[in-house]
């Protein structure tokens, strides 16, 4: 066997383990993702996140919605509103912080 093969090989178990659970951004990186929800997104959905252009992204507000539609609609956005697609300039792993972080409630320094 070659030597790339036997390196190719030596990657799967690393590669299944990425796939169990998606890194969780670097310190330094939630603290802009946390800036970006705060500012980018509260321009449009409050500063406090109650509402405003777009709907209320409290704890409250966000019960029943299923995690796959909150991470599409901020990947992908929303067609016809105001709601940009951010996939552009954030990963699906960052994206999934987000929406914890939304979960948890945002607390405003």
């Amino acid at each position: 066997m070659t030597r790339s093969r036997w390196a190719s090989l030596a990657m799967i178990p690393l590669l299944a383990m990425g796939q169990a659970s998606p890194a969780e951004p670097s310190g330094a990186r939630q603290l802009e993702l946390r800036h970006l929800l705060i500012q980018d997104c509260g321009s449009c959905h409050g500063m406090t996140l109650k509402g405003g252009l777009g709907p209320a992204l409290r704890p409250a507000d966000l019960e029943g919605k299923p995690d796959e539609l909150l991470i599409n609609t901020i990947l992908l956005g929303r067609p016809g509103t105001a709601m940009p697609p951010w996939q552009p300039l954030l990963t699906h792993e960052e994206v999934v912080w987000l929406v914890e972080q939304l979960r948890e409630g945002v607390q405003h320094d």
